[in-house]
């Protein structure tokens, strides 16, 4: 259990995303009174669940890794994870494909890996090898060490940068995979990973290409019952630790006295007042919206609005007639191009007219989020955020929707058209509007070295000493890991600010 402060404190946590619910749950199990308010009507944030015709669909993140990290945020709160929900562990961890037919599984075996590398590019077995161990020892400083302590001084990343300079982090994922890497498809297969926490491989720092240590040190886990069954074990066991959840509390302002946070007010006019308060919103709408009119906010929103953000995300979910059990739980659909696709993707000012996409199958694993028989999927396409893209998403996006359903009858799921009970989509625009999101980014700020660790906003205020960040837009980013890894360095700093009567 963790420590208690000396004296009872109130904590307010805006947004129960997984970041905020991971928060929540360490505060709470800390003694600290903690109040968690979510502006939607159930709780997840992007980890949010449709449901529709018997079908259950989850909005996202669908790859769970890094269990130890959930089981240690259980176990802090005297609890044991597999009493509130299954990880069920997800083989291969992803089919990839590309247009010539050519596949790669991505499985936890090495002899299976090296059977398949070896029949590409013998020449790339001793390559593959060299690059996990670079993996490792990326994955040992930049995760295991760093990924859950708070960068809150310049110090602290000139005490990291002799290691980060050792593991060559200026060059990108991609950069370092080919000098290991020689064929074309594999080093594709060896550099998306960025891409699934926001990172353009092209230009997201190597340290990223720990993912694919992580992956293979602890595996690619799913929920049973859907992502959204993790997210109601969190909030079950934020319940019964005693926390307060607040759904449909949409708040208009965090309030200030001089420098310090004091409480929340919501758009319904409702006060929470708060000795400490952490936004899991998003970071830009933090300062630009929630503290408007604050020295603090209009200045750090200007800033915070003058960095790179990632990219966003089509997405359509979709429910189908019959259950395909040949397609894996997570395939990933390389397109006819990749490097040049990807810059159009994050600096393009118009949709691409291609793409690649992810395919989620968790009927694969998990048949009871359709109804018997059927097929729950969700398909997403990375795509420009509106800050470089100007796309009108009411008229394109039911375009697009049919550009993908097609392409996806024509190499993957014959028959579609003919199955299909039902669909939606969520744009860009759905990302700025639902979620908050600044330019409709789906990950927060693009995860370039240079908005990495303290160049990222911090874990706490450097102006408001009691108000706190967590999330994708804090230390170390997003991803599952990510945000629960934040909202572990966010939580040591309030519960030790707690202690200390800050």
């Amino acid at each position: 259990m963790l420590d208690r402060p000396s004296s009872p404190k109130r904590a307010m946590v805006i947004g129960a995303g997984f970041g905020g619910l991971a928060l929540a749950i360490r505060l709470q199990s800390a003694g600290i009174a903690t109040t968690l308010l979510e502006r939607r009507d159930k709780p997840g944030g992007r980890a949010y669940v449709y449901e529709d015709q018997g079908f259950t669909f989850d909005a996202g993140p669908t790859v769970i890794t890094d269990p130890s990290a959930l089981e240690e945020l259980f176990e802090g709160a005297g609890r044991k994870l597999s009493d509130y929900v299954e990880l069920l562990p997800v083989s291969p961890f992803y089919r990839l494909c590309w247009e010539d037919g050519y596949a790669f599984d991505y499985v936890n075996d090495q002899a299976e890996l090296d059977r398949q590398i070896g029949a590409k590019n013998e020449k790339d077995l001793a390559g593959y090898r060299r690059f996990l161990d670079y993996s490792k020892a990326v994955f040992e400083e930049g995760y295991i060490k760093l990924g859950t302590v708070p960068f809150l001084h310049i110090r602290d990343m000139i005490r990291a940068g002799p290691q980060l300079a050792r593991l060559q982090a200026w060059k990108s994922v991609y950069a370092k995979v080919a000098e290991f890497i020689e064929d074309d498809q594999l080093r594709q297969a060896f550099s998306f990973h960025s891409l699934l926490v926001g990172g353009n491989p092209f230009a997201t720092s190597s340290i990223y290409a720990l993912i694919h240590a992580l992956e293979r040190k602890w595996g690619v886990f799913f929920p049973r019952g859907g992502t959204g069954a993790l997210v109601r074990g969190m909030a079950q066991l934020f319940a019964d630790l005693g926390g307060r959840m607040e759904l449909s509390a949409d708040v208009e302002r965090i309030e200030l006295e001089g420098t310090r946070a004091t409480g929340v007010v919501l758009k319904d006019g409702r006060h929470f007042a708060a000795d400490l308060v952490a936004s899991n919103a998003d970071v830009v709408h933090t300062y630009e919206t929630l503290l408007k009119g604050t020295v603090r906010g209009d200045a750090h929103a200007k800033r915070l609005k003058n960095k790179k953000f990632s990219m966003s995300l089509f997405v359509i979910y979709f429910g189908l007639k019959r259950h395909r059990p040949e397609i894996m739980h997570h395939t990933v659909c390389f397109g006819g191009r990749y490097r040049d696709l990807i810059a159009e993707i994050f600096n393009g000012q118009t949709l691409p007219h291609d793409f690649s996409l992810y395919l989620h199958n968790p009927c694969a694993t998990d048949p009871s989020l359709a109804p018997p028989g059927m097929g729950s999927f969700y398909v997403l396409a990375p795509v420009p955020h509106l800050g470089n893209a100007d796309i009108d998403w009411e008229a394109e996006g039911p375009k697009y929707r049919d550009r993908i359903f097609a392409y996806l009858e024509k190499h993957y799921i014959p028959g579609l058209s003919e199955d299909l009970v039902t669909s939606r989509i969520f744009t860009p625009v759905d990302f700025k509007s639902e979620l908050n999101a600044h330019v409709g980014s789906a990950f927060s700020l693009d995860p370039v070295l240079t908005q990495s660790a303290w160049f990222r906003p911090h874990n706490r205020d450097s102006a408001i000493p009691n108000l706190y960040i967590v999330g994708a837009g804090t230390h170390p980013g997003a991803g599952v890991p990510g945000v629960v890894g934040s909202a572990k360095a966010t939580a040591g700093l309030m519960i030790e600010d707690a202690r200390a009567h800050v």
